[in-house]
């Protein structure tokens, strides 16, 4: 798939790609400001591009949807033969008692037998990380461990 890289001359940089099948083609335009707009054209008008402008923990966010479920599928796939192991992702919400507060601060691996194996922020990946990493509202935890333990890691990352 190609990405389409345009400078935007005193506003930054579109980039973009068509969407397979369809006559359309969505990205992101990266300004100067550090603000990000996702951009798509409509399928009516290909010529006509629909831009909404996102804030610096919306564009964190949604690249953690689109990022995630590709990390979460391999590792199923991975363990997809393994009794009893499941992985799932975890999010660190606005008002978490763990916003802003490191991953030993939760106990999580103690109090819930879960593992957290990444965690995705702003859509990078950061794997294995240790008990001093600091969690931030928009994170995703990439979590391993069983069915109740990861449900307790979900109520625990909610209500500490």
């Amino acid at each position: 798939m190609n990405v389409e890289v345009t400078p935007l001359p005193g506003i930054g940089v579109r980039k973009d790609f068509s969407l397979k099948g369809v006559r359309r083609r969505v990205g992101v335009v990266d300004h100067k400001d550090g603000t990000m707009d996702l951009i798509f054209t409509t399928e009516a008008d290909p010529d006509t591009t629909v831009q909404i402008p996102l804030s610096g923990n919306e564009a964190r966010v949604l690249a953690n949807l689109l990022g995630a479920p590709q990390l979460v599928a391999q590792l199923r796939e991975e363990h997809r033969d393994i009794e009893g192991v499941n992985t799932r992702t975890l999010p660190v919400l606005q008002g978490s008692p763990y916003d802003s507060r490191t991953l030993g601060e939760t106990e999580m691996r103690t109090r819930t037998s879960v593992s957290i194996v990444a965690v995705m922020r702003a859509g990078q990946v950061h794997p294995s990380p240790g008990p001093d990493f600091v969690f931030t509202a928009g994170d995703l935890l990439i979590a391993v461990g069983t069915a109740s333990g990861l449900d307790a890691a979900a109520e625990l990352l909610a209500d500490g």
